[in-house]
């Protein structure tokens, strides 16, 4: 299977993979740092679900 008929989140990976071999990093920032971007992520996936649950929160 190619790349491009790979999944959204498979090319996503491979794109972030490449990023962070090139910063020349180690692991124990890049893992760091991944948490807190999966924080911030998941966050804004909750917020997201919250507005969608409760739409009527505003009248």
């Amino acid at each position: 299977m190619s790349l491009e008929k790979a999944a959204p989140e498979v090319q996503l990976a491979v794109d972030l993979i490449y990023l962070l071999e090139s910063n020349d990093l180690g692991p124990e920032v890049v893992l760091a740092a991944l948490e807190i971007v999966k924080k911030d992520y998941q966050a804004k996936l909750s917020l997201k679900k919250h507005q969608t649950i409760s739409p009527l929160s505003n009248v």
